[in-house]
């Protein structure tokens, strides 16, 4: 961050003495024997005192103004660390260092002890961090819901090249941003049976008896928006088992039965995204889902309720947000309880579910819009799944009474799957249940009208519509990039930091300084020379920071195509080996992400990564002129690292298969120039950044889906007609990598070439003809350099502040 004005002694001084205070009674140490933990806990409690001064102030706003609130829920928030984050948008970062180097402490060594909540996967997890944080800025009165995972996503351990999943454990010195909230605690149900019951008005109604109860406990954390502009809620709920401890069962030696029931219910919330290979992994993904959504509607139901005293002005006072399919099951269980528990009759209760949910879609491949089966339905949520019988009933008999008999139309929009063994469609009930459903790019939208949602969208023509992502620029410019922030503050100035979105194209001209460009390259330069010290502390491989670097980090997937950038790796490897006179652009190619623990083959492209930086990095003739890194554990603080450093954004998805992509929006962001596919927000960052300032190449999402529907998956041909292409994997197949296990790589090469399904080798030559047009970019440092400034002018629209005020004005209805 740049610096703040000049702080007042008083301020200092008042913030030392808190740290002080919170060093000596909450966290029992004096400054002479407390270690770096205990003081980052008493800086991280001074600073929420703030925090909470703020909060109350703006829950009470609330309150008084009777403002509509929004609800998001989401399975992930990937937070990140939030000391900087917390201090930068309170205005209290300059105030925080000066006390506490008054205290002979340093910050910017505190702030790296604090662990990155567990909180996440990748960027629907990001996106809902950033979504919360522009709620805050904007005012808009908003929960976040979720989960408080004990352990969250694993942590990724690199052993042998081969990725290995083990126990995160950012909980271990417990969290001083939360407060729990143990009065705020629902019972959640499962299993069981359902019985019809004749109440004292003559009513036919559905009675629920849960066979096993679970009670969810609230943590609360406060979300700031800039300059501490409101407070926000982070509601994440933690499981516990309703019966204690059998003392009986104990006593009389059954030591582990007696805490069977116990160690079931915490399980809910101990892990993200457990392995659901396994039926049992299975089962427990449906529980996380329902166990949080339910206890979600009916904490913000009893909040409508005390304050409005009634039902039937929800839609006009709640927003109820679905981040993806994960809570789709909001439909039936607000159906649920407006009707079992709250008596509404069943037209009233549908009308206020469809006013009041809204659904993001996040993905156009199929097997990710989440299905499960029938069978587990009825045996863990029986009530949920008459609702879905009963909702899927009435609204294809709705649709016969239009005249619409079309057996290939209804079997499309049912709610049930019948083909591959019955399943519940999760994206149909979030659509149909829901008034709005939104895509995150201009380009995913309109392949969602026109692939999974097709049929849908033919019967409901309004209801998809288009929200294209953001990011926030407080994480990832700001605070990611405080150098590259004073430079443009001192060229643009002091009213940036408040409106970057229109103010930051006045930096366009400074393309054209000489002497700006270089204090750009300059600050990429500090940068690159702080990610080398990282990459050599953590692997021990020195990095020339002079040299191109070229990134690609996000989850591992083969959509995302990590393996044609590897490709690409193993085809410039060969070719500085076979023409060492050339004058190669030093490069190095720099991985990370992690691969679901149940995905084989994402995990065989990490291993084959760590396998040619093993061959490649240990090669003496190629002189340095390319190194590989593979770094462990991508979290919000290594890409924080990352990105700022980074000269080249890999952004090469198959194309119609990303959403969006908000990494690609980080990159840009900081100056870095895009090699990538037209797909998701690479589409519109084309438009609005020129594609004279990226490197765009391969088939287009529309070519992508006719070699599909003509089965063109067979990449023989190809290989043939591309001698290049064909010494890179012949090299890969005979073991040139992994001469540990020559056929260790077989199937993965003969994969692509007899079934090339994202694409990989049709798209080979057009890449590496890409990656030479960088390479004579990069040759051209005026070039390259007024680029990369224009990419930093040109893409403030994709702030998320943007995206949130269109869900807000267009969807939530939530503008004041």
């Amino acid at each position: 961050m740049p610096k703040e004005p000049l702080v007042s002694a008083d301020e200092v001084a008042a913030f030392r003495a808190n740290v002080l205070s919170k060093l000596t009674y909450s966290v029992g140490k004096d400054p002479e024997h407390a270690f770096d933990h205990d003081w980052f806990e008493a800086i991280a409690l001074a600073t929420r005192d703030h925090m909470v001064d703020h909060w109350m102030d703006h829950t009470r706003q609330i309150y008084r103004k009777g403002q509509k609130r929004v609800y998001y829920l989401s399975l992930e928030f990937l937070i990140g660390r939030l000391l900087l984050d917390n201090l930068s948008n309170l205005g209290l970062l300059e105030v925080a260092r000066q006390a506490l180097s008054e205290l002979d402490v340093d910050i910017e060594r505190i702030r790296t002890l604090e662990p990155d909540a567990a909180l996440g996967n990748g960027g629907l997890g990001r996106l809902a961090a950033c979504f919360m944080e522009s709620m805050a800025t904007l005012g808009v009165a908003a929960h976040g819901y979720g989960i408080r995972y004990e352990h969250g996503l694993f942590r990724q351990a690199i052993i042998d090249g081969w990725q290995h999943e083990q126990t995160e454990t950012w909980l271990d010195f417990g969290n001083p941003w939360e407060f729990e909230r143990p009065e705020v605690s629902y019972l959640v149900g499962f299993g069981g049976s359902v019985v019809p019951v004749v109440d004292e008005n003559g009513t036919l109604r559905q009675v629920w008896h849960p066979a096993e109860a679970v009670r969810s406990i609230a943590y609360d954390t406060p979300i700031v928006g800039w300059r501490g502009a409101s407070v926000n809620t982070l509601r994440l709920w933690r499981a516990r088992a309703e019966s204690e401890l059998h003392l009986e069962r104990f006593n009389a030696g059954d030591h582990i039965g007696a805490v069977v029931e116990e160690a079931r219910a915490e399980s809910i919330s101990r892990v993200l995204y457990p392995a659901d290979s396994t039926e049992a992994g299975q089962e427990l993904r449906l529980r996380q889902e329902y166990f949080f959504v339910s206890a979600s509607l009916q904490d913000l139901l009893r909040r409508h309720l005390k304050q409005r005293g009634t039902f039937l002005n929800l839609p006009e006072y709640a927003a109820i947000q679905l981040n993806d399919t994960h809570p789709a099951i909001a439909v039936a269980e607000l159906m649920r309880l407006l009707v079992d528990e709250h008596l509404l009759p069943w037209e009233q209760a549908w009308e206020l579910t469809v006013g009041t949910l809204s659904y993001t879609n996040h993905t156009l491949l199929p097997e990710a819009l989440e299905t499960w089966p029938v069978s587990l339905m009825e045996r863990l949520l029986p009530r949920h799944m008459q609702i879905i019988y009963l909702i899927n009933a009435y609204h294809i008999d709705q649709l016969r009474e239009q005249g619409l008999h079309d057996f290939d139309l209804l079997r499309a929009v049912s709610l049930i799957e019948e083909e591959h063994g019955r399943r519940v469609r999760m994206g149909n009930l979030a659509f149909l249940g829901s008034h709005s459903v939104n895509g995150v790019s201009a380009l995913h939208t309109d392949l969602m009208r026109s692939t999974v949602f097709a049929e849908l969208h033919r019967l409901y023509p309004q209801r998809i519509n288009n929200k294209t992502n953001g990011i926030t620029f407080r994480r990832w410019l700001y605070q990611a990039n405080p150098g590259l922030t004073e430079l443009l503050v001192e060229s643009v100035g002091e009213q940036l930091l408040d409106d970057p979105e229109n103010l930051l194209p006045n930096l366009e001209p400074f393309a054209d300084k000489p002497a700006f460009r270089k204090r750009f390259a300059e600050q990429r330069r500090r940068n690159k020379e702080a990610l080398a010290n990282l990459v050599y502390e953590r692997q021990g491989i020195v990095l020339d920071p002079g040299a191109l670097f070229d990134v690609q980090v996000k989850r591992i997937h083969e959509y995302k195509r990590q393996l044609l950038n590897l490709l690409h790796t193993v085809a410039l490897y060969q070719a500085i080996r076979d023409e060492p006179s050339m004058p190669w652009v030093p490069r190095v190619k720099i991985f990370a992400g992690k691969a679901a623990a149940s995905y084989h083959q994402a995990k065989l492209i990490i291993k084959l990564a760590n396998d040619i930086a093993r061959v490649v990095n240990g090669d003496p003739t190629v002189r340095g002129m390319l190194k590989v890194v593979f770094l462990p554990n991508y979290n919000v603080s290594l890409a924080e690292s990352i990105i700022p450093a980074a000269d080249l954004s890999e952004q090469i998805s198959t194309a119609g298969m990303e959403a969006s992509g908000t990494s690609n929006m980080k990159f840009a962001l900081n100056g870095a120039l895009t090699i990538g596919t037209l797909d998701g927000a690479n589409v519109e960052m084309c438009e609005r950044i020129g594609q004279e300032h990226m490197f765009i190449f391969g088939l287009r999402a529309q070519e992508v889906e006719a070699r599909k529907r003509a089965g063109e998956f067979n990449a023989e041909a190809i290989v043939a007609a591309s001698p290049r292409l064909h010494e890179v994997l012949m090299a890969i197949r005979s073991g040139v990598f992994s001469p540990d296990d020559p056929g260790r790589y077989v199937g993965l090469v003969d994969g692509l070439t007899w079934h090339d399904t994202f694409m990989v080798c049709a798209d080979f030559d057009a890449y590496w003809e890409a990656q030479r047009q960088v390479e004579l970019c990069w040759n051209d440092p005026k070039q390259w350099w007024r680029s990369s400034v224009l990419n930093t002018a040109r893409v403030g629209w994709f702030s998320s502040d943007r995206t949130i005020r269109e869900y807000a004005g267009e969807i939530w209805r939530a503008l004041d």
